[in-house]
């Protein structure tokens, strides 16, 4: 039985590892596949680097937590940079 068990716990972390492997990356994807991702799942989790990830959302929908709203940056792709948007918290300045 103990030996069951530590076949679950090591196959539970083999899956989890699997995962994180599975997240697209939008190095290996043109500008416009990363686009239509995003667009078509509203909001996803993309690989951005050999170790950094980040959740992208469309321009226009509530995706993002108020007081946060999508703000364009730039992503690597295969072929060059592209723009997208993440939420962040807004930045209002008002006149004097």
């Amino acid at each position: 039985m103990k030996n069951l068990s530590i076949a679950v716990v090591a196959g539970s972390m083999l899956c989890i590892v699997g995962a994180a492997d599975a997240r697209p990356d939008t190095r290996v994807m043109t500008c416009a596949e990363t686009q239509a991702l995003i667009q078509s799942r509203h909001a996803a989790v993309l690989t951005t680097g050999p170790n950094t990830y980040d959740r992208f959302v469309r321009q226009y929908g509530n995706e993002c937590d108020w007081p946060e709203v999508p703000t364009s940056i730039a992503v690597p792709t295969r072929d060059g940079r592209c723009r997208v948007y993440r939420c962040e918290e807004a930045v209002f300045s008002f006149p004097n």
